[in-house]
């Protein structure tokens, strides 16, 4: 039961990376210091994305659903909700490739925005 909560408790984390690589240039730019944390985080997403690399949450995921004596992500609330949005059975190698492009063009007009209202401000 405690290793089948903790893979539950990993797909949200894991879902929550996934959002803030996402959008995490959006909140950098109410929050500049975020940026610290994003620019990493934004950098070894699109690694992943682009390189076509499995994250390494993702083993851990299933390792913690057979130490549960689960089969993969069948049954229960998280895995029927939640999985499809990280796990999408349609998402091709295309498909990577072009969310990989998309979440760093996001954050670059992100940052470049950032950037101009910090040179603004300076002035």
């Amino acid at each position: 039961m405690l290793h089948a909560f903790a893979a539950d408790l990993l797909v949200i984390l894991h879902l929550g990376f996934i959002l803030f690589v996402a959008t995490g240039g959006l909140l950098a730019l109410r929050w500049p210091r975020l940026a610290w944390a994003h620019v990493p985080a934004a950098a070894w997403g699109a690694m992943l994305e682009l390189g076509g690399w499995i994250c390494p949450l993702t083993p851990l995921e299933n390792s913690l659903r057979h130490c549960a004596g689960q089969a993969g992500y069948e049954g229960g609330f998280l895995e029927y909700y939640l999985l499809p949005l990280v796990y999408p059975p349609e998402l091709t190698r295309g498909i990577q490739i072009g969310l990989g492009i998309a979440v760093v063009t996001l954050n670059l007009f992100a940052y470049g925005a950032l950037l101009i209202r910090h040179r603004r401000a300076n002035r």
